[in-house]
């Protein structure tokens, strides 16, 4: 009898399992029907504090997000969850209504990942969660387009096969669109880019909300520079977006953005 046919079967892959949080049922069902035919284990949660509750209990992969839910509203489990070390990395796709501008930003700031509309598409919900989970897998974000790194500028230094950042011995903690976008301007020292530009290469959208990229760079800024209210790491220039400048990194300068051998 051949190899082939002695060998043991593996076994099946385990599926990534997302939290739903949605108290509307027909969305909840609708969204739950598509993962699970896009091979998801789905729960499912009706209102904030069973989704913080779930979470702890569950540990999903990602976590859905409907932003207007009782008991807990979504913005503040999303602020929960990223206070949580065990959840804190847990990736979060909001659902937000296409007038709340405000609450989509607060959301970004909070530290969700992504967002989607209502009203909204199944199929591009499951895409845009394809895509954020093959992120949180450690896969490069397919229109970064950066070298291999690992790149330091000073005392910050970026790893986007191990999905790591530091600043000196200090590890941060980023999201995975702080992380994509860290890398994608460490591996680009000196280039200034447009915000649409950072959409199309980093997050990979011909389209969207513009102050996403605005959100993601402020955050960014609370994390890497000594004052994010004067920083000197990522600028803005005016009238075109912003530039990473390694010259004004602490530390060895003399390192600025080079990969490690």
């Amino acid at each position: 009898m051949s190899e082939a046919l002695d060998a043991p079967a593996l076994p099946a892959p385990v599926p990534r399992r997302i939290l739903v949080v949605d108290d509307d049922p027909t969305v909840a069902e609708v969204v739950s029907g598509y993962l699970q035919r896009a091979g998801y284990a789905v729960d499912r949660a009706v209102d904030g504090r069973a989704a913080l509750e779930r979470a702890a209990a569950l540990h999903p992969d990602l976590v859905v997000l409907d932003l207007m839910l009782p008991e807990i509203d979504g913005l503040e489990v999303c602020r929960r969850l990223r206070a949580e070390p065990l959840s804190q990395a847990v990736p979060i796709v909001m659902l937000t209504a296409k007038g709340d501008e405000h609450d989509r930003i607060l959301g970004l700031e909070l530290g969700a990942d992504d967002y989607v509309t209502k009203p909204f598409s199944p199929r591009e919900l499951v895409l845009r969660i394809q895509s954020v989970l093959r992120r949180s897998a450690g896969a490069a974000a397919p229109a970064a387009a950066v070298d291999e790194g690992p790149f330091t500028a000073g005392d910050l230094r970026v790893d986007p096969t191990a999905r790591r950042a530091w600043r000196g011995a200090r590890e941060l903690t980023l999201t995975l669109r702080e992380f994509d976008l860290l890398a994608f301007l460490l591996g680009h020292p000196g280039t200034a880019f447009g915000r649409d530009e950072l959409m199309r290469r980093v997050w990979g959208w011909d389209f969207g909300d513009l102050s996403t990229v605005t959100v993601h760079v402020r955050r960014l800024r609370e994390k890497i520079e000594d004052d994010p209210a004067a920083p000197r790491l990522i600028t803005t220039v005016w009238g075109v977006g912003y530039r990473f400048d390694p010259s004004d990194a602490p530390g060895r300068a003399a390192e600025t953005a080079v990969p490690h051998a």
